[in-house]
């Protein structure tokens, strides 16, 4: 039975934090390409750096939260299919797309897990289906992220094998969105954080027989190779999955997704502190209508 108290309109100044917490976390999920990059340079796989980054997680949070089994199977097997969708699913198909289609392609399609999450709150929650509005603001921002990741001047190449693993992952994090906000009803944040991590170790195991090889373990106490792998593990997944959690309980599914919209443009900022790439007026031009597309769907979702 749906709880209605979770789907309450929060009030602003006391949700004003969690709308930081959502923001923040977007802010460091942009960062973690950079991150990830510099250790597949370093000889890590795909698959390995997924794995040693929720290993590292879920060490660190297991003293926090000694639980070890839900209320009954139903929700434990929830719970596994929480670590299955927005652990080893959306971090290898992501990862595995990028082998068969443009870096390009796999940014745009990824990107499309807010509009595609409130399209599934709109089927499975007849009651509470999002107003047109939200939908004018969602898809006015999904331009802006497209003029983002263009922003080089890169041209939109189909290929089918490649986006259709890529638009996975974006439906894969969706329904991580349905099945958190389901969870959030009976347990709290540490606890479900807990068991994604657990649920997509060992989901991701599986896939490490694909690797070629595995990389020499040395290799992790490199400096530049250990710096990213703590931040990957420490910053954006137990703080981040865990404060992520906390914003989709108070703000919502919808609303709380939305600011997915925002990764590519600190992706874009970054690159152009860090990489020293510039950024177009094309850039400057999605970053506009990523701003005023969740800027409409806030104000014409309350109409």
């Amino acid at each position: 039975m749906l709880n209605l108290s979770q789907n309450r309109k929060p009030n602003d100044k006391s949700s004003f934090m969690f709308h930081i917490y959502a923001l923040f976390t977007v802010a460091v999920w942009g960062a973690t390409f950079v991150s990830t990059k510099v250790l597949l340079n370093a000889g890590l796989h795909a698959v390995e750096i997924y794995i040693y980054r929720f290993i590292l997680a879920y060490i660190l949070i297991l003293p926090f939260c000694k639980r070890l089994w839900a209320n009954n199977l139903r929700d434990e097997l929830l719970l596994a299919l929480g670590g299955l969708t927005s652990g080893s699913i959306y971090f290898i198909a992501e990862n595995t797309a990028l082998k068969y289609t443009l870096v390009s392609n796999v940014s745009l399609l990824t990107s499309i897990s807010p509009l595609v999450t409130t399209l599934l709150v709109g089927f499975f929650y007849k009651q509470e289906k999002p107003k047109a509005g939200v939908y004018v603001g969602s898809l006015v921002a999904l331009v802006g992220v497209a003029l983002v990741i263009f922003n080089g001047g890169m041209s939109l190449t189909i290929m089918p094998l490649g986006d259709l693993i890529a638009f996975s992952a974006a439906v894969s994090w969706a329904f991580y969105s349905i099945i958190l906000r389901k969870l959030n009803v009976v347990y709290d944040a540490l606890f479900i954080t807990r068991k994604t991590f657990f649920y997509g170790i060992v989901t991701a195991i599986p896939f490490l027989a694909f690797e070629p090889e595995i990389c020499d373990p040395a290799v992790l106490m490199q400096s530049d190779v250990l710096i990213n792998l703590l931040f990957l593990g420490i910053v954006a997944s137990m703080i981040c999955y865990f404060i992520w959690a906390l914003a989709v309980k108070e703000l919502g599914t919808v609303k709380t997704n939305n600011y997915m919209y925002l990764q590519p443009v600190f992706t874009l900022v970054l690159a152009f502190f860090i990489l020293d790439e510039s950024i177009s007026i094309i850039g400057y031009t999605g970053c506009a209508l990523i701003l005023g597309g969740l800027w409409l769907s806030e104000k014409l979702g309350k109409k």
